[in-house]
């Protein structure tokens, strides 16, 4: 009984087999209408280089000759645009720029089209990045470098200097007057640091603006939304001595005679002096001492002075440079080596313009800068610390230079 219905088990799992086996492996096209299902080519190597409200998606064509177009999609296929294909060769580069994007990170999916309408599968790019004007309002131009901007030659060419540049900045545009009253214009790479203006107009404005892509691949150039304009450039133009006057000062030190007076120290003379043609103090007082006098005119950017010693001896190491443009009120009745009269001096209305040490006997001509920015200066006081010989009355000097930036 049990063998009965274990050969009747059997004989049915045939029949279902036999069965199965009738279908025709054509009858799939009952569910397509009849119609194959065909696959055209897919594009390959698909990439996008972005751009400014805007983007290119490149790729291989397909080399399914049957392939008449591509169709791209985006936005959840809300969007899409179709070009012709024109190549099957693999390695030639198809291009489709979208314009008009909003600043966005994309997704996109391209399918290629035979003429039945068959499509290939998708072809996916994601991540694909759209910039604009917030992009834009990040860019700020090249900084100029912070510690020498610039050097003016001897021959009034001026070189101007960088700093090193961000890894997207490309090129930096800049313009400048020319002596004879012409606009130049200059490009400055991001691999060098520094420009020379030939013939550059001093007192004009430099402008320059920096432009960047966002990725080495990108389709546009980016500007920085404003020029910059770089830090003035401007040069030493000596003081005119002619104007210079003796005014003698509340606590100024005298002279040792009639010959060896303040006014010497606007002479011309130039290198170490011998006595008479020099200034020399009396001995009556010790240090710290002060002299005093008038440049003759405002100067609004004093930048350097020149102090030359005596040939021999007396002369100053250590002294004080202080200026006002005013010399109403402004006088203190305080010998200089009380120890309240450098604040008594700010008080009035007097700035230190320099605090001056040399490390020689003091003999040559000593040149040094003075404070950056500084007030409106007219009147000159020149307080003596400290002789390098030691001296503690006596001091000497040949000569005074002075140079305003203009």
């Amino acid at each position: 009984m049990k063998r009965y219905h274990t050969n009747k088990i059997y004989l049915l799992a045939c029949f279902l087999v036999l069965l199965a086996c009738s279908k025709k492996p054509t009858d799939y096209r009952d569910f397509l209408d009849g119609e194959e299902l065909v696959y055209p080519g897919a594009v390959s190597d698909a990439k996008v280089l972005p751009g400014n409200n805007r983007l290119q998606l490149i790729w291989h064509p397909s080399p399914d000759p049957s392939v008449i177009k591509y169709t791209i999609y985006w936005n959840n296929r809300a969007d899409s645009i179709t070009i012709n294909s024109t190549t099957h060769n693999a390695t030639d580069t198809v291009r489709c720029t979208i314009s008009g994007l909003s600043e966005y990170v994309y997704s996109f999916v391209i399918y290629s089209y035979d003429a039945k309408g068959n499509r290939s599968v998708a072809t996916e790019i994601s991540n694909a990045r759209v910039y604009g004007t917030v992009y834009t309002a990040t860019l700020n131009n090249r900084l100029s470098n912070p510690d020498n901007p610039y050097t003016i030659n001897e021959d009034s060419s001026v070189i101007i200097r960088f700093a090193t540049p961000d890894t997207i900045n490309i090129n930096t545009a800049l313009q400048y007057t020319k002596k004879n009253g012409d606009v130049a214009e200059m490009s400055l790479s991001p691999d060098t640091d520094s420009l020379t203006l030939a013939d550059y107009k001093f007192g004009t404005p430099v402008v320059y603006k920096s432009s960047y892509i966002p990725v080495a691949s990108a389709l546009d150039t980016f500007y920085a939304l404003q020029n910059d304009t770089f830090p003035a450039i401007l040069r030493l133009i000596q003081c005119d001595k002619s104007l210079f006057q003796e005014h003698d000062l509340w606590g100024d030190m005298g002279i040792y005679e009639s010959g060896t007076r303040v006014s010497k120290l606007w002479d011309g003379s130039v290198g170490p002096q011998g006595y008479p043609n020099i200034f020399h103090a009396d001995g009556n007082g010790s240090m710290p001492r002060v002299l005093s006098f008038d440049m003759g005119k405002v100067y609004n950017n004093l930048g350097m002075i020149e102090e030359t010693g005596r040939d021999c001896c007396n002369n100053p190491d250590q002294f004080e440079v202080w200026g006002i443009d005013d010399l109403t009120d402004a006088v203190p009745e305080l010998n200089s080596n009380d120890g309240g009269w450098k604040a008594a001096m700010q008080a009035k209305g007097w700035t230190l313009l320099k605090e001056v040490v040399r490390t020689d006997n003091g003999n040559a001509a000593y040149k040094t800068p003075l404070m950056s920015n500084p007030p409106p200066v007219r009147y000159i006081r020149i307080r003596v610390l400290h002789n390098a010989n030691g001296e503690n009355s006596y001091t000497n000097l040949s000569e005074l230079t002075f140079w305003n930036k203009e």
